[in-house]
């Protein structure tokens, strides 16, 4: 399997994450999301991924895009160890904490979004940062209360790193970048460390990448 990836990609992240989890061999192809007007512009990798975005997993003919689509396939093909629970209340716990920040958080977060807002609306740097972490904290503070449950254990749904980790630890991972208030999530901080215990979660992380910068 191949993986475009970019290092400071929570998406990208996750999939790695992911993969590592499952001890899935594979190749990362970086894909520079800035240099030269950004990578991601260039024909062949339009070709590849008609929406210009990080990650794209190439697994023999299968070209799939979209980080959760991408997790998705991943459990298909290669259940075991699994990144789901076996119940459906459990696998639709995982995947409403792991869509909360997919789906709720990042797209606003977004680099497409936040060179938007700087280049199209005109915000400066300071008025950029509070939009940012507005609908971070507020999105994390949202996960946090998700993770008020029994089910939670070591890890956000019992005590092996599973599809909502590999959501949570990237997003985190970008709201410590920008400096968000991460006091009020204890939950998700404990978690998180532990995360970062784990061998395969520490060969995802972004300093590790071949491309980090």
């Amino acid at each position: 399997m191949i993986l475009y990836s970019y290092w400071r990609s929570s998406a990208s992240y996750r999939v790695r994450m992911a993969l590592n989890l499952k001890r899935l061999d594979h190749e990362i192809r970086p894909v520079h999301l800035v240099r030269d007007g950004g990578e991601q512009f260039k024909e062949n990798y339009s070709a590849l991924n008609p929406q210009q975005l990080v990650p794209t997993l190439v697994d023999g003919d299968a070209v799939i895009t979209q980080s959760m689509a991408m997790l998705e396939y991943l459990e298909e093909r290669h259940p075991e160890p699994a990144l789901l629970p076996r119940d459906p209340a459990g696998r639709a716990r995982v995947r409403a904490i792991g869509q909360a920040i997919a789906c709720d958080i990042h797209p606003l977060n977004n680099l497409r979004v936040l060179k938007y807002l700087t280049d199209t609306a005109g915000l400066d740097e300071q008025a950029r940062l509070a939009w940012y972490r507005h609908w971070t904290e507020s999105g994390l503070a949202a996960v946090e209360r998700l993770l008020d449950s029994p089910s939670t254990g070591r890890f956000c749904h019992g005590d092996e790193p599973g599809l909502a980790d590999c959501c949570l630890l990237p997003q985190v991972y970008n709201a410590e970048r920008f400096e968000c208030d991460m006091a009020p999530f204890a939950r998700i901080r404990r978690i998180c460390e532990a995360l970062k215990s784990v061998p395969a979660v520490r060969d995802a992380m972004p300093e590790n990448q071949p491309d980090a910068a």
